[in-house]
């Protein structure tokens, strides 16, 4: 094994992914020289070129320890305050080719779409990021 593979197999400790439409989120529990884990957040967003190329946008957080509680804590309250001004309909669905009109739309398929969005977030801001 060489030293890159080495350093690589050290830093990544723990990885999830949630995959949303054109955009997938990378969460990653890594190691620090010093034996310390922090979080890295990557939102990568595929994206086309005016040739037709496929690239992907990525933005990166670093979450450190010593921020986690804090960085929780205003998730949840904006995540909370989104949800309470605007509800859980996300409302530029409304604006694509393929959506389907309420009254035509099948119920138990949109109480469906909820529930999964719902589940996503939940497991988003249920990470106890001390654990980490």
């Amino acid at each position: 094994m060489d030293e890159k593979e080495n350093i690589k197999e050290r830093n990544e400790i723990c990885s999830r992914t949630l995959k949303t439409g054109s955009r997938t989120y990378f969460f990653d529990a890594r190691e620090t020289r010093a034996g310390d884990y922090y979080l890295t957040i990557t939102e990568s967003k595929k994206s086309f070129s005016e040739t037709g190329e496929v690239t992907y946008k990525k933005h990166k957080i670093y979450l450190y320890k010593e921020d986690f509680s804090k960085f929780q804590s205003i998730l949840d309250d904006m995540i909370r305050f989104i949800i309470n001004e605007k509800g859980r309909e996300v409302i530029s669905e409304r604006h694509q080719k393929d959506f389907k009109n309420h009254t035509t739309y099948n119920q138990s398929q949109e109480v469906k779409e909820v529930q999964k969005k719902t589940s996503e977030i939940k497991d988003f801001t249920n990470i106890n990021f001390e654990d980490i």
